[in-house]
Formats: C-alpha cells, structure tokens, sequence
C-alpha cells in the first residue's frame, strides 16, 4: 500500500559554529570541541592535547568571549545569519521542488545545532534524502573536509542509510563571484572607491598546503575573478588571508602584516572583505572591522572599511537556491512513483 506522502527531502546550510553564548565557559566548550578536530590541529595528539588544557583552554576563552560580547546581539551573529539564509530559502525551494516536501535547516560543525543532532532528528520524521551545502566558498579540508568527516562518522551508526549528497565548493560560480563583485560596487557608490582593495581571507598553516589542501589556490581564484570583474588593476587589490593561530608558519600575505606595511608606505584608504565567509562572525565583526582598522590607522593609514559579507543578501540566497535546486529535483525526480 502506497505511503500518503513521499519521503522528505531535507537541505542543510551548514556552518562552522559558534559558542551558545559569549561567556568564558561557554567559549570553552566551543573551543575545546573545535579544537580538539584533528581536521583543524595536524599535529600529534597527545601533544596537542597537553598544549590545549594546559596553556590554551585556561587562558583563551576569557579573550574570546570578550570579543564575542561585543558583537552579540541576543544570539551569535553567525547563528542569526544562517537562521536568516534558511527561512528565504526554505519559501523558494519548497515552491521548486512541489509536490515533493522538501525542507531547509540550518546545522553547524561544531557547537549548536550540531550536524549529527540535526540529521538524527529529520531521520526521525522521515527525511530520506539529504542535500548539505556548507557555506564554505573554497574548499578546505579544515573546514569542509570536518562537514565529510562529521557526515561519515554519523553514517558508521546508521543501519538504514538515506541518499546524501554534499556540494564540495563554489569558489568560481558565475553567481558567487557576481554576488561579491556587485556586493562591492553598491559599497563603493556608498563610500567612494579606495586607493587598495583587500581580500582577505581565513588562513591555514603553510603545511596544510604543502600537503595539498588546494584552499589557497580557490581563495586567489575567487579573489582574481572579482577583481577582473570590477576590472580591477593589478596594483589596485591584493589577496591576503587573516586569524593566524599558534607559532607555524601560515599562507602568506598576512593581512595585519599588509595594512601594517600600507599605512607605512603612505597608502590612505583601504576597503577589506572576506570572500572567505557566508555570513559575518567574531573574525570579520572583530577581527577584520576592529582590530584590523586599528593596525592600518596606527601605521599612518586615514581611510578604513569593512565591506560586509553576503549574509542574507538576494544574490546570496540565488547561488544557495542555484545550489540547491538540480540536487533537490534530481532527489525528486527519483521519487515520481511516490507522487
């Protein structure tokens, strides 16, 4: 006998994750989830371990939640953006994939919602196809690489597995790349045009790279293909990449080390985004638009601004639903015998 309804269809806008709130224990908790990721730390683990509660899990979220303090407004910005992304989303996909139910959710790497505990819930309800989309432009096994490990660790406990589909990147998706160009033209008919153009994104260890995370690689190509498309000259933009953590060496350009050396060399005005983030968090609220402005004017600059992320922009939401949509309807086209 034929089901009343067809089984679900569920797509995950995933994040990295943030504290459930700015307090020092809170933080902690955070930090030593994330942490503790063998994806973000490469070194041997019994060392990291004894380095991580003896010298940075003590000190570290007093500093962090600091920061986070003041950019909260009643909830982490990160969380209010994703939560924001999937209710424009969820009208438009439901509308597309109709008479299928598909429905949107939001889901972090670590901290709340976690992604196991989002996917064991729809499970729950029904849901038997699963299309996840981290909201990381440029693929990094620091960051998208922990989506995989997460979704295959939840796989190992599942006796009935759904149909799952994970969108890897889009660092040179035409609307990606159209979506930050034209996000950068509306600020500058705002603010005026800068001497430099800086894209500044999320660093990681030299190594990393060295062993093939092609991360750098997809950060220069986003970076060129938008500087090409506000045809740009070479002079006038640079690529850089920011949150250095510990003593190794990181991807070059530093981004403080850049705006340090600018303001220096006589440079007077400076716009910085982070085509790095789908949503604005501690390291572009705090990081990029506080301290960051601080080094450049410090160093002699007069002229400073950071271009916010895509957030919840229209052109975000129509590369997520471009995104999306050939997943859903190809998850919904296997379920014609249902309808």
């Amino acid at each position: 006998m034929k089901p009343e309804l067809p089984p679900r269809i569920a797509v995950l806008l995933i994040n990295l994750g943030t504290p459930d709130e700015p307090t020092a224990p809170a933080v902690r908790r955070y930090l030593r989830q994330f942490l503790s990721d063998p994806r973000v730390i490469e070194i041997p683990q019994f060392l990291w371990a004894i380095i991580l509660n003896l010298f940075v899990l003590p000190s570290r979220p007093k500093r962090v939640a600091e920061a986070y303090a003041s950019i909260w407004d009643g909830d982490s910005p990160m969380r209010n953006i994703l939560n924001g992304q999937v209710e424009k989303l969820q009208p438009r996909l439901a509308k597309s994939a109709a008479p299928f139910r598909v429905s949107v959710h939001s889901a972090m790497s670590y901290g709340n919602p976690g992604l196991p505990d989002v996917m064991d819930a729809l499970r729950k309800e029904g849901v038997d196809h699963f299309v996840m989309l981290p909201l990381f432009p440029q693929y990094s096994a620091t960051s998208t690489g922990a989506v995989y490990d997460a979704v295959t660790k939840w796989s190992l406990k599942q006796r009935n597995l759904p149909n799952m589909t994970i969108v890897k990147d889009y660092f040179a998706h035409p609307l990606y790349i159209k979506a930050l160009a034209d996000s950068i033209r509306r600020f500058q008919e705002k603010h005026g045009k800068p001497e430099k153009l800086m894209f500044s994104f999320h660093g990681i260890p030299q190594p990393y790279a060295d062993k093939g995370d092609p991360y750098p690689k997809r950060c220069k190509c986003t970076a060129a293909q938008v500087a090409h498309a506000l045809g740009l000259s070479a002079d006038e933009w640079i690529i850089s990449f920011q949150s250095r953590f510990g003593k190794q060496e990181w991807v070059k350009p530093y981004t403080d080390v850049v705006l340090k050396e600018w303001g220096a060399a006589g440079v007077r005005s400076v716009q910085i985004i982070s085509p790095a983030f789908s949503a604005d968090c501690l390291e572009t609220l705090e990081e990029l638009a506080i301290e960051n402005r601080e080094t450049f004017l410090h160093a002699g600059g007069q002229e400073y601004h950071y271009i916010p992320a895509l957030n919840m922009d229209d052109a975000h939401i129509d590369l997520i639903e471009a995104l999306a949509t050939p997943l859903v309807k190809g998850w919904a086209g296997t379920l014609d015998g249902w309808a």
